[in-house]
């Protein structure tokens, strides 16, 4: 989806997806070692990474949205914490190496194209020893119609997942049913593919 899609999805006057963080990522920050460098990727209004900042990382959040962006920047200051903001296109630029000791990512749906691409991006820009999380709806996400892209191009294949994610130390895969309360635009039970590595 194009940076003016998201810079008019953004531009509602209320946070879309919420202020709180997604849950999956609230249960599984624990892994994340204290004072990390972490990247959040399409990370949209920011409010993973005002989360992780509140935990004490140093967060630097990416998305192709600059609506997306300056909300990241009014949430993070409304929890008196500092999040870096970077506006790139994750489809077509890669984020620079082993510069975090983790990257998280929740709901960055692109074209199955681009998938590959941002995955290994997003593993590429942890070090040696740093974990990856994200959060994703599967193709199963569209019987549910409960948020996410109303095309199978833009959700995930689990076995895809897998594929990518073969060379590195699985803590947690999950494929399956969840519930999601997110803002307007996640309402309710979904079907989602979570995963936990270690570089």
């Amino acid at each position: 989806m194009s940076k003016e899609h998201w810079d008019n999805s953004f531009s509602d006057k209320d946070f879309v997806y919420g202020k709180t963080e997604n849950a999956f990522i609230n249960s599984m920050s624990y892994i994340i070692p204290k004072h990390s460098k972490v990247g959040c990727f399409a990370e949209g209004e920011g409010r993973n990474a005002v989360y992780l900042a509140k935990l004490g990382h140093e967060v630097t959040t990416y998305d192709q949205s600059s609506i997306g962006l300056e909300k990241t920047e009014e949430l993070a200051s409304q929890n008196n914490v500092n999040v870096k903001t970077v506006e790139i296109d994750l489809t077509k630029e890669k984020v620079g190496t082993d510069q975090f000791d983790a990257a998280v990512m929740v709901f960055g749906h692109v074209p199955k194209k681009d998938q590959k691409f941002l995955i290994e991006s997003m593993i590429g820009s942890v070090k040696s020893g740093g974990y990856i999380m994200f959060e994703i709806y599967s193709e199963n996400q569209l019987e549910y119609q409960t948020g996410g892209p109303k095309s199978e191009e833009m959700l995930y294949d689990p076995i895809d997942i897998l594929n990518w994610i073969k060379d590195y130390k699985c803590i947690h895969f999950y494929y399956g049913e969840a519930e999601r309360n997110e803002g307007k635009r996640h309402t309710g039970l979904g079907h989602v593919i979570q995963v936990v590595i270690k570089k």
